[in-house]
């Protein structure tokens, strides 16, 4: 009962000013919509395909034909091999396709050819695209083994082109939704803003003595330690609940993922951001070291485990640094899970986050040493 009146308490101190309503509920949603803006809107775009048909037969423009059929690419006409292969390089275009010459001849004769895919890096736009190419290529090789001449061949793609039978699309989900990894990075590193707040409470407990109080009276340290991390939990919710709320039904960004289970994974980091704040302010013993946060930790641990950028593109020693912090294992989560994976799928990074968040709680509560006041500057 004692760490759910220090847990209310505390939630009554932070929530209860203009200042900390504006900073951890409200700051935090505004960042999110911002971050939905800028790499969320990424998914709503069409995937531009520059191609070049080089084929005078029937085979290229029936290719042309039926991939302008998928209404998710915008097909952009150019002149050469060499002009696509340009545009993907410059990122003008998300995937290239080169319809060779002769290609309905080749064909026709049996001959093995191929459309050329030119892309610099995998999605599941392109990975849709390509099983379409190649599924309309095999389709054109049965059909011109069927047909004996050209004129036949024309007719009986005549006859494919009326589309008596028609598929449904289908979300594959290979790969996380585009901007995922941005939109969750920095809402991951706005939550951790509840980490300054905890600690600058404690640090202000310790600094007036009431928490040296609290210690005279019949309450144990880890009942203070519990309490405080009872109520930063309960702010964290709110914040979850809250900005998942905003950016499900207010901005219409989907995410791939299932309510609860999103609710999960940041529930699991907020609990290792929560007993990281118990540690931190055991350690701190100055209120001037509590502002040195921003720059000591919730920014340098973002950066390594992936908030910021794809852990790819970092040094082999980074990427292995990025295993310790919990930023890592809550963006690898989401992404699992927006790829198709299940709960069954993020077993281990769930595992490793309630790990770290119960050794960091454990260790807080050791080492507050609640007897002691705070040193001002």
């Amino acid at each position: 009962m004692n760490s759910l009146h220090i847990a209310w308490l505390m939630i009554r101190r932070t929530l209860g000013s203009k200042r900390g309503f504006i900073t951890y509920l409200l700051l935090p949603c505004l960042v999110v919509t911002g971050a939905v803006a800028l790499f969320g809107s990424e998914q709503a775009s069409r995937a531009v395909i520059p191609y070049v048909n080089m084929d005078q037969g029937t085979a290229g423009s029936w290719m042309v034909q039926e991939l302008g059929r998928m209404k998710e690419y915008s097909f952009k006409p150019v002149n050469s091999e060499a002009e696509v292969k340009s545009d993907v390089v410059k990122q003008k275009g998300n995937m290239g396709i080169v319809i060779p010459a002769d290609y309905t001849q080749s064909l026709l004769q049996g001959k093995q050819t191929h459309i050329q895919l030119i892309e610099m890096r995998v999605s599941e736009s392109s990975y849709i695209l390509r099983a379409a190419v190649e599924g309309i290529d095999d389709g054109l090789k049965q059909s011109a083994y069927a047909a004996t001449t050209e004129e036949k061949f024309e007719q009986l793609l005549e006859e494919v082109g009326r589309h008596t039978l028609s598929g449904e699309a289908l979300n594959l989900q290979l790969y996380p939704k585009p901007g995922l990894n941005n939109v969750t990075g920095f809402t991951i590193m706005f939550m951790m803003g509840l980490l300054t707040s905890a600690v600058a409470v404690i640090m202000e407990d310790r600094k007036q003595r009431t928490m040296a109080r609290m210690y005279t009276a019949p309450v144990k340290s880890y009942e203070i330690a519990l309490g405080n991390f009872l109520g930063s939990l309960a702010i964290g919710i709110i914040q979850i609940v809250l900005v998942l709320g905003i950016s499900r039904w207010v901005l219409h960004y989907d995410a791939g993922i299932p309510f609860g289970t999103h609710f999960l994974i940041l529930g699991a980091f907020m609990l290792v951001s929560m007993g990281l704040a118990s540690t931190v302010s055991g350690l701190i013993r100055e209120t001037k070291n509590a502002s040195m946060l921003n720059s000591l930790i919730i920014v340098p641990t973002c950066m390594i485990g992936g908030c910021f950028w794809p852990l790819s593109i970092m040094p082999e020693y980074m990427q292995k640094l990025a295993n310790f912090v919990p930023q890592k294992w809550t963006i690898q989560a989401v992404e699992t899970i927006s790829a198709g994976g299940t709960l069954a799928d993020i077993t281990l990074p769930l595992l490793i986050l309630t790990t770290m968040a119960v050794i960091l709680l454990a260790v807080g509560s050791a080492i507050l040493r609640p007897d002691q006041p705070g040193m001002d500057a």
